[in-house]
């Protein structure tokens, strides 16, 4: 069986490597000292220190399948400013009130609302994706419909 694809910015998958990095290596080894300083204070049948130990390491080795999968499923998607906005696009749009907010179209493992990297696949990702500049948008949001006028389409 195939597995589906994962696209995603060479900067989400650049921060998922690293993220596996930090749990094979960083949090690998604190766990091995907690488990040995467990270890040392005697009975383990009774040991709270050593079952909490073992529970981190049971995380930290799901966690660390979970990000190798995502990474070898992931396809990183090179943004092409002529197809109008699409992953790693920057865009920026004004609202109908004139407010004027910047997102950036990201992979849902990037989601980062409060630094405005939304989801291509989200209802405004999915609003902005081709758009071009001066392109007028209308987004259905939690409450209600909001309409937006894209000012701008830019890739790093």
């Amino acid at each position: 069986m195939t597995q589906e694809r994962i696209t995603m910015t060479q900067r989400g998958y650049d921060k998922l490597a690293e993220t596996l990095h930090q749990l094979k290596t960083v949090r690998r080894e604190q766990i091995s000292e907690y488990m040995g300083i467990a270890i040392a204070d005697g009975d383990l049948s009774e040991s709270a220190a050593y079952d909490e130990a073992r529970m981190q390491q049971s995380e930290n080795e799901t966690r660390i399948v979970e990000i190798e999968n995502q990474l070898e499923r992931a396809e990183i998607i090179a943004g092409d400013a002529s197809k109008g906005a699409g992953l790693g696009a920057k865009i920026k749009v004004r609202d109908e009130k004139g407010n004027e907010r910047q997102f950036e179209l990201v992979g849902t493992y990037e989601v980062d609302v409060p630094k405005g990297r939304v989801s291509d696949a989200s209802p405004f990702g999915q609003a902005l994706a081709g758009k071009r500049e001066g392109d007028k948008v209308t987004v259905q949001l939690p409450k209600g419909t909001a309409k937006f006028e894209v000012l701008s389409v830019e890739y790093d």
